[in-house]
């Protein structure tokens, strides 16, 4: 793919532009790419920006009405959550129903995203556990599917469990791309991860967004995440985050997700518009900004939303005393 000018992500200090981040991102629907900023042959890790696509074989094969899943839980098993009292305890109760417990998770532990919640755990003297882990639910979900399959609940974070291997057809499939040979690693939740192009990852999204040519149950599990990602979008990430603030503002409309290092994707089912993004140097306070930026350039973003999502849009940079002293935009 021919590539093109990416987008500039500014950060000002007073009168000067101090920082730029590049930002490679694609538009998709179904006739192709819309627009394209940068490189769509970018070779990443899509991260955590591809959890709804993860979240598929919990529903399709079965697993999430064989054990009751709430609209809560299923958002969860998609959800780079904040650590928060709500996720933690969705997470125990869940996994409680299967007889299994932190103990099962293969996560690791840290503390909460939320930092209300970890200041509080600090002096109380609590510590972190695999719960708090910002993909336990994602990880309980997993558990869930090879309990249903009667697949084994230990050694599921291998790459050549089922659990894993059905995660990367999804992501061949949908993304069109052959991934023999890209590159591979292992994720801050201890998962298999791929190398894919920002292209493949475009068609992904877009593929969610409008699921042709797939099964009837595929594409029931895929309305049903995504649905369940709109409609309890605190459970995806929590309180302050860029993709609950912005469901909550957009009312059903768009499902968006946040990976690590500067990846983003936002899913319009009304559209059958995928949109995605990479930015280069990895930073998250640009990826925030700038899929703000393409939400709004495609008119998804009215009067109101804006006014809610201010804060993600174009972020005040604070001194220590509080005053501003700068903004992130971008560029133009």
């Amino acid at each position: 793919m021919a590539k093109t000018d990416p987008l500039i992500c500014e950060v000002t200090r007073g009168t000067m532009v101090e920082s730029v981040h590049r930002v490679h991102a694609i538009a998709m629907d179904s006739s192709g790419i819309v627009q394209q900023w940068g490189d769509a042959d970018l070779m990443m890790y899509p991260r955590s920006a591809i959890k709804y696509m993860q979240g598929i074989p919990l529903v399709e094969l079965g697993a999430a009405d064989a054990w009751a899943l709430s609209g809560e839980e299923t958002a969860l098993a998609c959800a780079s959550h904040s650590g928060a009292r709500e996720h933690v305890a969705a997470v125990s109760s869940w996994l409680g129903r299967m007889g299994l417990g932190e103990g099962d998770l293969a996560c690791g532990a840290h503390l909460p995203y939320d930092q209300v919640i970890a200041h509080e755990m600090i002096a109380g003297g609590e510590v972190e556990t695999r719960l708090n882990n910002n993909c336990s639910g994602k990880h309980a979900g997993f558990l869930t599917t090879a309990k249903h399959l009667g697949e084994p609940t230990k050694g599921y974070l291998d790459p050549d469990h089922p659990v894993q291997k059905r995660l990367h057809d999804i992501l061949v499939d949908f993304g069109g791309e052959d991934l023999v040979g890209t590159g591979r690693g292992i994720d801050g939740c201890g998962i298999p991860v791929y190398g894919m192009s920002l292209g493949a990852l475009a068609r992904a999204a877009q593929r969610m967004a409008a699921p042709v040519g797939v099964s009837e149950e595929r594409g029931h599990a895929i309305q049903r995440i995504l649905a369940a990602g709109m409609a309890h979008p605190y459970m995806v990430a929590g309180r302050a985050r860029f993709d609950t603030d912005t469901m909550n503002a957009l009312k059903g409309v768009v499902a968006t997700k946040a990976g690590a290092e500067g990846v983003h994707v936002a899913i319009v089912p009304s559209k059958g518009l995928g949109i995605v993004l990479k930015v280069e140097d990895g930073a998250k306070r640009a990826a925030d900004v700038a899929m703000g930026w393409l939400l709004d350039r495609y008119g998804f973003l009215d009067d109101a939303a804006r006014h809610k999502i201010a804060a993600h849009l174009a972020p005040k940079i604070p001194n220590a005393a509080g005053d501003e002293a700068g903004m992130i935009r971008i560029a133009g």
